[in-house]
């Protein structure tokens, strides 16, 4: 399976369950197994660097069973097909949001001339706020 153009997950890594599914399809939902329950060893797996593999764990959340797997139920369709290529697209996008490298915060400061401004228009409004209490007498 194709993740990135760097990165390609193996066959053989991912299991596939089918399961009946829940919702709409009438009396094919009582028949056909078209939910789809695709299972990703993450542990297993060699091919994701160690950066986005720490960044997986964090963002599969719940999906991850403490054995490492990182499971992915797909019912959205009433067909099988639809659902497999939705789990499978699913699971690529999850792993390409983790090889994604977020951007370093740099720290910085407000210049003194933002500063002084931001202080400026403190007094001001202070000013306005204060003019807006003051009783007027008009005898």
């Amino acid at each position: 399976m194709r993740v990135s153009d760097a990165l390609d997950i193996d066959e053989a890594e991912l299991e596939e369950r089918f399961v009946r599914a829940s919702g709409p399809g009438g009396q094919n939902v009582n028949k056909v197994s078209t939910a789809v329950e695709l299972r990703f060893n993450l542990q297993a797996n060699t091919s994701i660097p160690p950066y986005a593999r720490e960044r997986l764990k964090r963002l599969a959340g719940r999906r991850m069973t403490l054995d490492g797997v990182i499971v992915i139920q797909a019912d959205r369709f009433r067909s099988q097909e639809q659902n497999r290529a939705d789990a499978r697209a699913r699971l690529a996008e999850l792993i390409a949001e983790a090889l994604v490298r977020p951007k370093l915060r740099i720290k910085t400061k407000p210049s003194r001339g933002a500063r002084e401004e931001r202080i400026k228009a403190k007094t001001v409004r202070g000013q306005v706020k204060k003019m807006r209490s003051r009783k007027v007498d008009f005898d």
